[in-house]
């Protein structure tokens, strides 16, 4: 499992233990987490998901009257670290 796809995973499972019910979706580039917000969240559990949304890449809030709240995030993949960063013809 890549390590993007672990830490949305993790994300999702402490939203998850806050109450909300997450969805997890793989993408080329990046993992997405979504969760729909009941409309009697406490503000103490406000603080507790902003907190974990922090450590995404991306997050947001999306709301609707017709389909209520639903809270994004996005886990970027990885960029693989190379020794030569500077391209050819710029060595040292």
């Amino acid at each position: 499992m890549p390590a993007s796809e672990a830490r949305a995973e993790g994300l999702a499972a402490r939203l998850s233990a806050l109450g909300l019910i997450t969805r997890l979706e793989p993408h080329a580039k990046y993992t997405s987490i979504e969760a729909e917000v009941p409309e009697a969240l406490p503000a103490e559990s406000w603080r507790e998901v902003l907190e974990v949304l922090a450590e995404a890449d991306r997050f947001g809030l999306l709301a609707s009257s017709l389909t209520g709240r639903t809270l994004w995030a996005a886990v970027d993949e990885a960029v693989p670290a190379t020794g030569d960063v500077r391209g050819p013809g710029h060595q040292r």
